[in-house]
């Protein structure tokens, strides 16, 4: 096991009705922005919860924030914040809303031209933020309990994450009520999103963790049992209850510690939902499988052991290896989310040859856990998924 170190100050609010505990945790002269998606929040009463729970603070509204949380229309949100002079953020809705009010509290504090810039890392990152919170209404991206955020740029068909202390949560609201109303797809979404959330840290290379292993495979055999049951039976509260306690374990840096990790899949993901707008867990469905297979080698070890604990499976190491492999396409499949571009009408050579040329263009380094992932090898992943 690595060294590490591990601090996660955010509170968490979990359960029924958890939304009416946030009044007390606002400091009591917050001029409060909250910051919404779509509007969905107003047909499943949360607006109306959070409004009840805000009363007696100065509050302005900011709705809009797409599913891939667009740079434009967060700067649009700092344009807001800076006229109105707010002081906390309040972000409510899907990781999407969470992701973009942490940038948008980091670039409203940001002293320079472009925030995008540090993104980019051209220049440093702000070294202060506006304070923030969240109410999370989806589970899938565990951003209620990090210090991490992904962004897209519209005018360059860019998509890049970052990372400060600064932005973590002071708290978050997890009312697993407010998911019942997900569409089917947004459900789907939301459960690979976490299944692969802890396969990059899980499906790497052995490091003598055995603690964190089983931590992350009683989250991969709870996905594996309740995802179905969340398809079957949406207003089911407690199959809610633990899709909603997965997600925030995966990303809550629990089970990464002293662990080596991937993000492969992410890092080809991010450029397909930047070029072609697939939802970012359906870009995983197609990509993960093929960094295994493209990796089996690498990986076998951590795959057959996955394939033995979780799925039950038997054999020598290569053979459950590769079944596991197949029974991950099997589930993803199972749950509306397709596995080969051909799903899309996407040439996989095509978006090979653009994905490896911004990796090259970048001049990025070997990524994955071992550094082995070169733009070549990105090309060879996409173009075996056709």
């Amino acid at each position: 096991m690595n060294n590490f170190h591990y601090h996660n100050p955010t509170r968490l609010l979990f359960g029924k009705g958890e939304i009416a505990s946030i009044t007390p945790l606002i400091p009591k002269s917050a001029k409060v922005m909250m910051i919404y998606g779509g509007g969905s929040i107003f047909k499943n009463g949360v607006h109306d919860q959070v409004k009840k729970a805000l009363e007696g603070f100065e509050v302005i509204e900011f709705g809009g924030i797409e599913p891939n949380p667009k740079y434009e229309t967060c700067m649009s949100v700092v344009k807001k914040i800076k006229a109105e002079k707010a002081t906390f953020l309040l972000a409510v809705g899907g990781g999407s809303v969470l992701d973009a009010t942490k940038f948008i509290a980091l670039a409203a504090k940001y002293k320079g031209e472009d925030p995008w810039d540090f993104i980019t890392q051209k220049s440093p990152a702000p070294d202060e933020a506006l304070p923030l919170a969240s109410i999370m209404t989806l589970p899938a991206t565990g951003s209620e309990m990090n210090a991490s955020f992904v962004i897209s740029r519209e005018s360059t068909q860019e998509k890049f994450g970052g990372y400060s202390e600064l932005i973590r949560p002071l708290f978050s609201v997890i009312d697993p009520m407010t998911t019942m109303s997900l569409p089917p797809t947004q459900t789907a979404n939301g459960i690979v999103d976490v299944f692969v959330h802890t396969m990059e840290q899980y499906a790497t290379c052995p490091n003598n963790g055995p603690l964190q292993d089983r931590q992350a495979e009683a989250i991969l055999s709870t996905l594996i049992e309740e995802g179905p049951k969340a398809m079957a039976t949406p207003n089911d509260y407690d199959v809610r209850a633990n899709l909603c306690w997965c997600s925030t374990q995966t990303l809550n840096g629990y089970i990464s510690c002293g662990m080596p990790q991937d993000w492969a899949s992410h890092e080809i993901g991010h450029e397909l939902t930047a070029l072609y707008g697939i939802d970012h867990a359906r870009t995983l469905s197609i990509i993960l499988p093929g960094v295994w297979r493209t990796f089996l080698n690498e990986k076998k070890e951590k795959l057959a052991q996955y394939g033995s604990r979780v799925l039950g499976l038997k054999g020598n190491v290569d053979e459950v290896a590769l079944e596991a492999i197949e029974k991950t396409e099997e589930f993803f499949e199972s749950l509306g989310l397709p596995t080969r571009f051909k799903a899309y009408d996407i040439n996989a050579s095509d978006a090979a040859r653009l994905v490896s040329e911004r990796f090259t263009a970048r001049n990025k380094p070997g990524f994955g856990e071992k550094g082995l992932i070169t733009p070549e090898i990105v090309r060879q992943i996409i173009e075996s998924r056709a």
